[in-house]
């Protein structure tokens, strides 16, 4: 997958020069090749806080061998209340005063005597509890990023996704009472002898709450299931999209999809599929490569003075956080781009020096949540091992960051966590998707092969969980946050010293 990484993103800094080119069916393909060099200004820490000891974004090395890292780093935040328990998963939900904590296959199994997605009443924040476990074959097969909310209807659903693609089983619930989930499909979909036809990494609502979209990694295959009537699920649309896909984010309409990618975005026309057309067309309307960041993770729609724009964010490649207007989607136009300083092309020396015996990933976005749809005035992302990072987005030529909360390392507990991402893949010590950004560097002569090498470097085998792994969507909840790490589990901190506040019409979106 490495190979097929470093390919990918090769091919795309290639073809770059030609700007645009004709895609499926007359769509037009834009390529950005431009790499943003500038991190977005640093938060200026107030009293209690406890400030992180290097770069923007950085775990340092030193940090993480002198145990400096179990203390974690935060900066205009304090912790409210949390429950470990074995892990956070890859995805929480948030509905009301619940927070749902998915399953990472197969480590979850070992969660003793309730190994499904966790319900957690957080009415009390500081001292939140746990009150039932869903235990579907959905929710026991790993639930990945499929795990979601929907508040118009009020329904919690998600796949199982046992090893990065799943397929066959679905389970939607009734959260009107949200610390205890109903069930709402015993029979298609939850039935072990009544499997749906799809592939899913990654799942979501329509913002009406009558379709869950289900989309697979490889390939990128896109499925629509009519949830209009709960209690039987269907199929009602595959489209192949890509060679791979990811998350998403849908207009508030319903009518357009913004479709991650390896290395950007596809925008779709899925009004026929929100109309229910008896026989959907789902045309392409353009493609977004860029050559900063891959693996792009989903979309944030939100308005300026009236005019759509998209948050993106690519979970590798230290692609950082987009912000781009999709007024025309025929002809979008990228605003602005957010990077810590450790996601910046002068750091990646030191990124991949502290980063070595992280799994897989290191210091990259995944999650965003805008605190509002119209006028957003700030965005949280879970940023793995830089925990959660806040941001002023009030005015997109000066996105500044305000605010954040990295959780306390879990140094030693390897297999200690069943649930959790980072204790699963203890014997990884390779954050193998710096490798594209590094070494494009290095090709570049701006970057020596010494300047990446550091005390950790030979842990090529081992992950000695020395920073947590922050994948979740950080929700808003008035001044305080509620989210999910791998290894910290639910975790509900508050934005303090006046950085933020709320707007009246507070209402957290994550796009999908």
């Amino acid at each position: 997958m490495a190979r097929l990484s470093l390919l990918t993103a090769a091919v795309a800094l290639a073809v770059s020069c030609t700007g645009i080119a004709p895609g499926p069916a007359g769509a037009a393909v834009y390529n950005w090749p431009e790499i943003e060099q500038n991190a977005v200004p640093r938060a200026d820490c107030g009293p209690g806080s406890l400030p992180e000891t290097g770069v923007q974004g950085d775990v340092p090395a030193e940090d993480r061998l002198s145990g400096r890292s179990a203390a974690g780093y935060r900066c205009n935040t304090s912790f409210v209340g949390g429950l470990q328990q074995q892990g956070g998963g890859t995805l929480s939900a948030v509905y009301d005063h619940c927070s749902y904590t998915g399953t990472f296959f197969p480590g979850n199994l070992l969660n003793g005597a309730a190994p499904g997605v966790h319900v957690i009443d957080a009415s009390d924040p500081a001292n939140p509890v746990q009150t039932a476990s869903l235990d579907e074959p959905a929710m026991l097969g790993g639930t990945w990023e499929s795990l979601k909310v929907n508040h118009a209807r009020k329904l919690l659903a998600a796949t199982a996704v046992p090893i990065t693609t799943g397929t066959a089983y679905f389970s939607i619930y009734d959260i009107s009472d949200c610390a205890h989930p109903r069930l709402l499909n015993p029979g298609p979909g939850t039935d072990l002898t009544m499997p749906l036809p799809f592939l899913s990494h990654e799942g979501g609502f329509s913002p009406d709450g009558n379709t869950y979209w289900a989309t697979s990694t490889s390939p990128g295959l896109v499925t629509a299931i009519d949830v209009s009537d709960p209690s039987t699920p269907r199929v009602i649309w595959h489209g192949l999209q890509s060679l791979t896909a990811h998350g998403f984010g849908i207009s508030p309409d319903g009518t357009e999809m913004y479709l991650s990618i390896q290395n950007g975005i596809n925008i779709l026309d899925i009004s026929a599929i929100q109309r229910r057309d008896p026989y959907p067309v789902v045309p392409q309307i353009a493609t977004y490569h860029w050559g900063d960041g891959y693996f792009n993770q989903q979309a944030v729609p939100v308005t300026y003075a009236g005019r759509p724009h998209i948050f993106v964010g690519d979970e590798a490649g230290s692609g950082g956080v987009k912000l781009i207007d999709v007024t025309d989607p025929a002809r979008a136009v990228r605003k602005a781009t957010v990077k810590l300083e450790i996601n910046t092309p002068a750091r990646l020396g030191e990124h991949a020096r502290s980063a070595a015996g992280s799994p897989l990933f290191s210091y990259d976005a995944h999650y965003c949540v805008a605190d509002r749809p119209n006028d957003p005035t700030a965005l949280a992302c879970s940023w793995l091992a830089s925990g959660i990072r806040v941001f002023d987005v009030r005015d997109p030529g000066a996105i500044r960051e305000i605010a954040y909360f990295n959780p306390p390392a879990q140094t030693g507990k390897a297999f200690q966590l069943p649930n959790s991402v980072n204790s699963d893949l203890a014997f990884v010590g390779v954050p193998v998707w710096n490798f594209v950004p590094l070494a494009r560097e290095m090709l570049n002569g701006k970057l020596q092969p010494g300047e990446a090498l550091g005390p950790r470097s030979g842990m090529v085998t081992k992950n000695d969980m020395s920073a947590d792994m922050c994948l979740s969507p950080p929700v808003f909840r008035g001044t305080q946050i509620w989210t999910t790490c791998s290894d910290n589990g639910f975790l509900i901190f508050e934005l303090d010293n006046g950085v933020y506040t709320p707007p009246a019409d507070q209402e957290p979106t994550i796009g999908a």
